[in-house]
């Protein structure tokens, strides 16, 4: 399912989609702006997804979330067959808290079934280790889309954004002309939400730098820098099982079923709509909200301050299909 890239095929991708880049995406969807789609996911007895029930639930939230009718999930107004489309998932707390691999095949041949070739589909992570350790076949070449870890293969260059100076991974600023965060619902000890935003933090050499003040700005900066704001089309975040304390890691006895697959065009609501879910279920359990808990995720606010969506969730609106 995946063989590694040297930078030559990185380099002939970046090449062939360059005129995608130029085209976007994600614009004709304005009026998506603080919608959420949701769809229930069932497993097994066992918390196994089968692939048909993985694809309906994908599907299902694909629709509610662009808005398309039942006979198709809108990335064919998202994506073109010149666009080479990154998914990023988060896999930092391994096999029990990151996008399940069954949910990301669905993701991906939605996207192929919508007209990209599977050769332009690259399923990415900060490290092969951290795929590896979560599940992902790295090991394996063929199959419907790439799996590759970014490595270390960063720009020579500081890029500055905001408050942020850093090095992007070289995939997600020069091969990749369409970008998609694929998350999970989780608590996060220092910046209050890891869901679709702080998930980019895995594309600079130096996270570890901007965890200051709940991660704010940090974390809108890294994601209002070009090389992101003007590929990414898409929030995907796996809420099969969520996570109310003690993350980003997985902690046992934290995590409920939230039986859910969500999807939004907007990765500031997304993010606004985890952190009401969090709230919820922490209240819900004794345990104080993550503002009197002195941790809020401040940085949607300032995303939604740069015009990135809409960090109101009082204002976020959940369609379900």
């Amino acid at each position: 399912m995946s063989r590694k890239l040297s930078r030559r095929d990185l380099a002939r991708l970046a090449g062939a989609g360059s005129l995608a880049a130029l085209s976007g995406g994600a614009g004709i969807f304005r009026n998506r702006r603080g919608i959420v789609g949701l769809a229930r996911l069932e497993t097994g007895s066992t918390g196994v997804i089968s692939p048909r029930e993985a694809n309906r639930a994908m599907r299902s939230a694909l629709r509610a979330a662009t808005g398309a009718s039942a006979k198709t999930t809108g990335l064919e107004r998202l994506f073109s067959p010149s666009d080479v489309v990154g998914i990023k998932v988060n896999c930092l707390a391994g096999p029990r808290l990151s996008p399940r691999i069954e949910l990301v095949r669905a993701l991906a041949q939605a996207i192929h079934d919508a007209g990209v070739p599977a050769s332009r589909i690259i399923v990415f992570e900060r490290s092969t280790r951290e795929l590896r350790r979560a599940g992902y076949p790295v090991d394996h070449p063929g199959g419907p889309f790439r799996i590759i870890g970014i490595d270390n293969d960063y720009l020579p260059d500081i890029a500055v954004s905001g408050s942020i100076g850093s090095l992007y991974a070289r995939l997600v600023a020069e091969t990749c002309t369409a970008l998609i965060s694929f998350g999970v619902v989780k608590d996060h000890d220092l910046a209050g939400v890891s869901a679709g935003l702080k998930n980019w933090f895995g594309v600079i050499h130096n996270p570890n730098k901007y965890h200051d003040h709940h991660c704010n700005p940090y974390v809108a900066d890294v994601v209002n820098h070009p090389y992101i704001r003007t590929k990414l089309r898409l929030t995907v975040l796996d809420g099969v099982t969520a996570q109310y304390d003690g993350g980003p890691a997985w902690r046992p006895g934290a995590g409920w079923p939230l039986a859910r697959v969500v999807a939004s065009l907007d990765p500031v609501a997304i993010d606004a709509w985890a952190w009401k879910v969090i709230d919820a279920e922490r209240v819900h359990r004794g345990l104080p909200t993550l503002e009197t808990a002195k941790r809020p995720p401040a940085f949607i606010a300032t995303a939604a301050r740069y015009g990135l969506g809409e960090g109101d969730p009082a204002k976020v609106r959940e369609v379900f299909s």
